[in-house]
């Protein structure tokens, strides 16, 4: 097949066009030309309001030996011959297992390490402590509602992990030669996403559509070989020690006021960033972690009308939709201020997992289709910066002190505050916007929950994105806090075969400190699944 690369179409252009545009390209008849597939598709908006699509396009032609004479007539650096790489299999190992793998966690890294094994025969079990994703719905909207939280099934517990509510955002900047982002968007496809996910430049999914996705991907692990229990949580694990080496031997695992052991010689510890209790108890049995630089801050809403005029030239576009942003700082202190998990159309969302404590976080529909546009304004911290580096759990602590003073500023409540207060240090007592929330917010002092040097950078990092984006720093706009969850604040150690000095142990995933997004945990989810492919014999043979 021939690849073309920038080809550039106006955003209005119609279905055959592409087709066109092609045959032109390759001085050939279009009746030449058999298919077309879409590999990338980009936004160019940099002659607003006029915009154009860029396309990456794989074309197969009637005669394809005459491709790489064609290739070679044209002299184009855009246009090559090309093959639509698949991700492969490892090859299996030939150890023995004597008991299945263990998967804690189903979140995009527990999920799709799942799917994988299961797909390969090595029929693994998941633990959930949360509950599947049609429970979990209900538990969170009711939690919105006013009703009391579930700590251990929320927004960041349960099937589909901290991801199912967010925006659905597939994009990441990890390298992929062995194409695991291809076969992650692939999954996603076959089990119920949009199809254009796949040659997007930034997919997204959205919750409303993520969530079917995610129960469509549990039927085919269970139909597998696999099998998934909710509202399962691992309390213990119980380790082997020997002369030169420790090994996990079982778990324990509460569930209806019960406590089970579970024999287990393979443990994937996918637990997701806000588990807590789990890196407590971890951290006691001497498991190898440390503390790693995360980013902390605030939520920030402007009219969608707003984002759509600088972006695309216009405050509404029928085909483009909702226009996001992306946006970064240095500051002159050596801080970096960035926006993150920005969300088009969409909502603030109160994400807390703990009683006492407050986090936020940010949601979209597929449609895209809320009056506001938000994403986190944060600033990086270290361990340096929160405590003491030789204590793993220094970043834990830090959130918590940060979480606890939002919800003592909002008596529970999503605390808000306009940014002009925010600059003045003052309780906002009235919104002049309203915000586009999930759960119960209140006008309050949101510049307090922070140390003084993290609050000034979010105030100038937004000062200095009102030059890239006009009204982005208006007296009006909303901050709401805290946005905590941005990553893991632990990383569990492990080595080139994804295993931890425990044997047995193999941490996965965003909470483990490997991920940063549903892709690249997803991803990891899969590397870990070749890992242990690698090594052990299928139970189906």
């Amino acid at each position: 097949m021939i690849q073309i690369n920038q080809l550039k179409l106006p955003c209005e252009h119609g279905e055959g066009e592409i087709l066109v545009k092609a045959s032109k390209l390759l001085k050939c008849a279009p009746s030449e030309i058999t298919e077309i597939k879409i590999l990338r598709k980009s936004i160019d908006a940099r002659k607003k309001p006029q915009i154009f699509f860029i396309y990456t396009i794989l074309v197969k032609l009637k005669n394809q030996s005459n491709e790489q004479r064609i290739v070679k007539s044209l002299k184009n650096k855009d246009i090559n011959v090309a093959s639509d790489k698949k991700y492969q299999a490892p090859l299996f190992g030939s150890q023995l297992l004597e008991h299945r793998p263990v998967i804690i966690g189903s979140g995009p890294a527990g999920l799709f390490c799942a799917y994988m094994l299961a797909e390969w025969g090595y029929r693994p079990i998941i633990f959930e402590r949360g509950e599947c994703v049609e429970k979990r719905l209900k538990s969170v909207e009711a939690f919105w509602s006013g009703e009391t939280l579930k700590k251990d099934s929320n927004v960041q517990f349960g099937e589909g992990g901290a991801g199912t509510f967010s925006d659905g955002k597939l994009n990441t900047l990890v390298k992929d030669p062995c194409g695991r982002n291809k076969k992650v968007l692939e999954v996603f496809v076959k089990h119920g996403a949009p199809k254009q996910i796949i040659y997007d430049y930034k997919p997204h999914i959205g919750t409303d559509i993520l969530t079917s996705v995610i129960r469509n991907m549990r039927e085919t692990i269970i139909k597998n070989g696999g099998n998934i229990y909710f509202e399962h949580k691992m309390t213990d694990i119980v380790l082997k020690k020997k002369k030169d080496s420790i090994k996990v031997e079982k778990i324990i695992i509460a569930h209806d006021g019960k406590k089970e052991e579970i024999d287990c010689e393979q443990l994937i510890l996918a637990l997701g960033h806000s588990a807590r209790d789990t890196f407590f108890m971890l951290h006691e049995k001497e498991i190898p972690m440390e503390a790693k630089a995360f980013a902390v801050g605030v939520r920030v809403e402007h009219p969608q009308r707003l984002i759509n005029q600088s972006q695309y030239g216009t405050k509404e576009h029928d085909i483009l939709g909702a226009a996001p942003y992306k946006l970064a700082a240095n500051l002159d202190s050596g801080r970096g201020v960035y926006s993150f998990c920005m969300c088009p159309g969409g909502y603030v969302v109160n994400a807390s997992s703990e009683e006492g404590r407050l986090a936020v976080n940010g949601m979209s529909y597929h449609d895209r289709n809320s009056t506001h546009a938000n994403s986190a304004i944060v600033v990086t911290v270290t361990p340096e910066d929160y405590g003491d580096k030789e204590d793993a759990l220094s970043g834990i602590y830090f959130q918590q002190k940060l979480e606890s003073a939002a919800y003592q500023a909002g008596k529970g409540k999503i605390p808000v505050q306009r940014f002009e207060d925010f600059c003045e240090d003052r309780k906002s007592t009235i919104l002049t916007e309203i915000p586009c929330m999930k759960g119960n917010y209140t006008p309050a002092n949101v510049r307090s929950v922070f140390p003084e040097e993290i609050a000034a950078s979010i105030e100038k990092g937004i000062f200095l994105f009102d030059k890239k984006i006009k009204g982005f720093a208006h007296k009006d706009v909303l901050l709401s806090g805290v946005e905590s969850r941005t990553s893991s604040p632990v990383r569990i150690m492990r080595n080139p075969e994804f295993e931890s000095e425990v044997q047995g142990i193999y941490p996965c995933g965003e909470g483990a400190g490997y991920a940063g997004g549903i892709t690249s945990a997803a991803m990891d989810g899969i590397k870990t699944a070749e890992a242990i492919a690698r090594k052990y014999r299928r139970f189906d043979i």
